[in-house]
């Protein structure tokens, strides 16, 4: 599969991989945890509805909830081609790194 992900693109999809199914909030915090900096919503939410409109991912609106005062949440979970782009990824990344000759490796 050769669709073309931003590098903010392809960290949500794998966090979404990660996390099945979840929502905006929880993926600022699990980015975090993971990678040690922040992001914001909005940056969050934008990416989502690329990941989205490119039909990777797909959402829907989960119950209301009293600790969020009545209001609902937009749910998100990969797509199963998103799963199939990011095992793309990842094993052309792999293939690469396995081109590198152990030469360059001894010079660190």
């Amino acid at each position: 599969m050769n669709l073309q992900l931003g590098v903010l693109e392809e960290m949500i999809l794998i966090l979404l991989l990660m996390k099945q199914e979840t929502y905006g909030v929880d993926i600022a915090q699990e980015y975090e945890k993971q990678l040690g900096q922040s992001i914001s919503l909005p940056a969050i939410h934008v990416v989502l509805k690329r990941l989205e409109s490119k039909g990777l991912v797909s959402s829907y609106m989960g119950e209301a909830t009293a600790e969020r005062g009545g209001r609902s949440k937009r749910m998100y979970k990969s797509s199963s081609k998103g799963f199939q782009v990011a095992k793309s990824l990842q094993d052309n990344r792999t293939r690469m790194w396995e081109l590198i000759p152990k030469l360059n490796f001894s010079m660190l």
